[in-house]
């Protein structure tokens, strides 16, 4: 089965500026268990975008799975982030750019 792509686009909350070193930790712990699945194509940081935190790019088998991965994101359950995931078809040379 071919793999599914999503992005998970994380929205700062209020609170975004509250988070502690300790959650910060448990997201770049959960951002390397990710990895190391090969659930993760992409990740960062946005820069001068105001209430955007960053994005993952998400390679799964199912919508369903994507969705699990998001809630279970520690800047999600700490209430510090929320986010919106939105199904993504690559468009390269070898699809012909979809065309």
């Amino acid at each position: 089965m071919e793999k599914l792509t999503f992005l998970m686009m994380i929205e700062k909350s209020k609170t975004y500026n509250k988070m502690t070193k300790q959650v910060v930790i448990e997201h770049v712990e959960n951002l390397r268990k990710l990895d190391d699945e090969g659930k993760i194509e992409l990740c960062g940081v946005f820069k001068g975008y105001p209430g955007m935190a960053g994005m993952y790019i998400l390679k799964t088998d199912s919508r369903e799975e994507a969705e699990e991965i998001c809630k279970a994101e520690p800047l999600v359950i700490g209430g510090f982030a929320t986010y919106k995931l939105v199904g993504f078809q690559i468009a390269n040379r070898e699809n012909n750019y979809l065309l």
